[in-house]
């Protein structure tokens, strides 16, 4: 009995030292580009900033409690399943994180312009926005509404920065 245990024991360490080792999973995704630049803003950057700018005055806590019949389906983030001051660290780190979406090569502006990723000035406004949503992020754990003014102010600042640049040219213009 011993004797085929052992066996048996030799044969399955053999086939799993024959078994090649799994192929290795790809982790770099090809970034595509699928909005133009106006299309971003409003579907990704504006609705996160006013979440990130309604805890300037509103405390987040209120909007939760606000009568939901299922937060579950709420389109509110602020009411929704995950609301309140969760919502402001979530939108703050959404900013943060779709930041890089700024700088991916290939976006246009809605005029069809570039949008201008190679720009120092461009690389140097998507550091503020980053630097300035992870600072509202920070505040929003510490549910301080003065801390959240004060962080409010620094992603309005990057937003305004870059829109002074470019964005408040005419349609036509703007990206140039």
């Amino acid at each position: 009995m011993r004797v085929l245990l052992l066996m048996l024991s030799v044969c399955g360490l053999s086939l799993v030292a024959q078994t090649p080792p799994p192929t290795p999973m790809t982790t770099n995704a090809d970034q595509q580009v699928h909005a133009d630049l106006n299309q971003l803003m409003r579907g990704v950057f504006y609705p996160a900033a006013n979440v990130v700018f309604f805890s300037q005055v509103d405390d987040p806590e209120e909007a939760k409690k606000a009568s939901v019949r299922d937060p579950s389906m709420s389109t509110d983030p602020l009411n929704a399943a995950f609301g309140g001051w969760v919502s402001v660290e979530n939108a703050a780190l959404a900013l943060a994180e779709s930041a890089n979406l700024l700088m991916i090569p290939g976006r246009n502006c809605s005029n069809g312009t570039p949008a201008p990723v190679k720009d120092p000035a461009w690389a140097a406004f998507v550091q503020q926005l980053r630097n300035g949503s992870m600072k509202a992020y920070q505040a929003a754990k510490t549910k301080d509404m003065d801390k959240m003014m004060e962080a409010s102010n620094a992603v309005n600042a990057s937003c305004e920065g870059c829109h002074r640049k470019w964005r408040t040219r005419s349609a036509a213009n703007r990206c140039k």
